[in-house]
């Protein structure tokens, strides 16, 4: 089902020829800025470039070395003469394989950019299409006033704009490389050589590090992608809700043929958006993670790596996936505006109680006055199922003071409208 809805090329980043690529392509900068300050021979540099890794050799290496960063370079080594050494001159692994990371994450970055961005596309234009579809607003699961589903689709627009610029964040905070040495006091490799090398990259070098590039820039990227899913999970939410059957204001889509339960023919699960609800709290849980992977013993310990082979991979997976299946279900997402004025009418009226309200106290009754007044009337209404209209008309403490026109005229669902032109116009929607 994964693959039905996210896109190869996030599964391609995260795939061990991206890792190793990328791990050649820094040892590569590396050698191309020691030859450009004369520390190395300008012509071991095409000879370095056609270095090569074979994934069989490394796994055989691995068996004896146990360190991933020998068993890349013996395989590297294999494939090229006495140039050989010149690779990883000065380095520590974490100079190789934090800056390759940080190439990673600023490519899953980009994807996610697109992703939100075509999320953001849909939601405007079905924000557009039920600008003025009139439904009930809920506090507390409980009929409030009305709104419009335009209104509550725009809310998820400005959101995923927030979301957007976190996400660029974060990519600038991840895009940085390191090329320091061992405990990142640039002993064995100059800052030069630092400089020039993450320019090849297209990286910032970090103005500081230890032997890692520090882990808060992880947790970040993390965090923001955790927000990412907690926004997708509200959204679903949403829609679970408005799914339910006593509501069914809108539905997920269902396709022919799809079946809601083994038991019963006739169920139509929002199972979806529940899916998007479960996996948001895999990446709420997967920041957590890197939250404790942010304090590691003195200039570093490995403590970060196993969970970080976990939770980065898994994690930009997982958005990737959850956005591209909420832009599925937003674009073939039923909306049912008649059953949407159908439950603005279940409480017969109460819910213009806050204008009859206001409207007491303008004819200058206390608040405390005028709420007593609408309340008793509301409750009454409540329950004996009365129209609440009716009931403040025959009543002589209201009439006294409103009469029945005035009355007609406050039950108006237009009045609850009146400004969602100006709220679209400010969304530049």
């Amino acid at each position: 089902m994964i693959e039905r809805y996210s896109r190869p090329q996030m599964k391609k980043v995260w795939s061990d020829e991206s890792k190793f690529d990328k791990w050649l392509q820094v040892e590569i900068a590396v050698c191309e800025a020691w030859a450009e300050l004369g520390e190395i021979p300008k012509d071991a540099v095409p000879k370095i470039k056609e270095a090569r890794y074979d994934l069989k050799r490394i796994e055989e290496i691995l068996k004896q070395t146990h360190h991933d960063m020998t068993a890349f370079l013996g395989s590297v080594a294999e494939s090229l003469g006495e140039e050989s050494r010149f690779i990883h001159l000065g380095l520590t692994s974490s100079d190789i394989m934090d800056t390759a990371l940080s190439l990673q994450l600023v490519e899953a970055a980009d994807l996610l950019a697109e992703d939100i961005d075509e999320l953001i596309q849909v939601l405007k234009q079905r924000a557009v299409e039920h600008k003025h579809t009139i439904m009930m607003g809920r506090t507390h699961g409980v009929h409030a006033e009305p709104t419009t589903f335009g209104l509550k689709l725009a809310l998820w627009v400005e959101e995923m704009r927030r979301n957007a610029h976190r996400l660029a964040e974060a990519k600038k905070a991840i895009s940085v490389g390191k090329i320091s040495g061992a405990v990142g006091t640039y002993a064995s490799v100059s800052p030069e050589v630092e400089k020039r090398a993450c320019a090849k990259l297209g990286l910032e070098p970090a103005p500081i590090s230890s032997q890692i590039v520090q882990r808060d820039r992880h947790a970040q990227f993390m965090t923001t992608l955790a927000i990412i899913a907690s926004s997708l999970e509200k959204f679903a939410t949403e829609i679970r809700g408005l799914q339910r059957t006593e509501i069914l204001e809108a539905e997920e889509p269902f396709e022919p043929g799809q079946t809601g339960s083994s038991a019963m023919p006739h169920k139509r699960n929002p199972e979806l958006c529940e899916r998007i609800c479960g996996l948001a709290r895999l990446v709420r849980g997967n920041a957590l993670a890197s939250l404790e992977n942010i304090s590691l013993w003195h200039e570093r310990d490995i403590s970060h790596s196993s969970t970080e082979r976990i939770i980065l991979p898994d994690s930009c997976l997982v958005v990737d996936y959850a956005l591209s299946l909420f832009t599925y279900i937003m674009k073939g997402l039923q909306v049912y505006p008649e059953h949407m004025r159908q439950n603005l009418d279940v409480s017969r009226g109460l819910v213009f109680s806050q204008r009859v309200l206001i409207a007491l106290i303008e004819k200058g009754l206390s608040r405390g006055q005028a709420y007593e007044l609408v309340q008793r009337n509301a409750m009454q209404a409540w329950k004996e199922r009365a129209d609440f209209l009716s009931l403040l008309q025959s009543d002589p403490d209201v009439s006294k003071h409103l009469s029945k026109s005035d009355l007609d005229g406050l039950f108006d669902y237009g009045f609850f409208l009146r400004h969602v032109d100006e709220i679209f116009a400010r969304l530049g929607l």
